[in-house]
């Protein structure tokens, strides 16, 4: 079939414009580890691509089927599986103004089981002789200070953005540790200001405790 410049131009904005979905990298660096096919994790992908770009929380059986290459019954039986192993769990809410009930999927259960996998993953680094004990507690260290800080124990979503923060983002302990100081001195203790100033720094090409400490210190000076 040919296409015209501008028809092709237009499908690329618009393919530009769907936009992206956030998969968490934890579920891809240890989906292996917890025994789940390459199809499950797809189907997972798939849930959190419906409630992400299509605001369904609880898109049916076959509705995902579709997007995939597996037949019916194997959808059917991974959906199963995942319950049955408390990957999965499905709530039931009711909307405080209508008040109807409806139903959708929770992956909390997933992701405290890819937080556990994470954990175990540091523990046995930290264990191991090959590494430098420093660098393998640092990042233990690291959860405990924003435990410290918050006054609480660290939700499995928070402790997975720091996890984001130091193998996704790339960024050194020593710079979300200046982020998370930056914060308590603005008195906006919490993780959405930490990730915007980890980004605003990362945007002006602040890669180090003092350069974030030199750059804080021009922003409040030009204020």
């Amino acid at each position: 079939m040919i296409h015209d410049n501008s028809q092709l131009t237009k499908g690329i904005q618009l393919g530009l414009e769907a936009g992206t979905v956030d998969v968490p990298y934890l579920l891809l660096k240890y989906y292996k580890h917890l025994n789940l096919s390459e199809a499950e994790v797809m189907m997972m992908i798939h849930i959190i691509s419906f409630k992400e770009k299509e605001k369904k929380e609880f898109p049916t059986l076959e509705e995902i089927q579709f997007r995939m290459s597996v037949p019916p019954d194997q959808v059917i039986h991974f959906m199963q599986k995942m319950m049955k192993d408390g990957f999965i769990l499905i709530d039931e809410k009711i909307d405080p103004i209508t008040g109807v009930q409806s139903e959708c999927y929770n992956l909390q259960p997933l992701m405290e089981k890819l937080i556990g996998s994470y954990v175990d993953d540091m523990l046995l680094s930290e264990s191991s002789s090959e590494l430098d004990p420093i660098e393998s507690s640092t990042e233990m260290n690291l959860f405990s200070i924003f435990e410290q800080e918050f006054a609480r124990p660290l939700s499995p979503m928070e402790l997975e953005t720091i996890s984001g923060w130091i193998d996704h983002d790339q960024y050194k302990e020593e710079l979300i540790l200046a982020a998370l100081k930056e914060a308590v001195f603005a008195g906006k203790v919490h993780f959405r200001y930490i990730d915007r100033i980890l980004l605003d720094w990362s945007r002006n090409r602040v890669f180090t405790a003092d350069q974030a400490k030199e750059y804080s210190q021009r922003f409040r000076g030009a204020r």
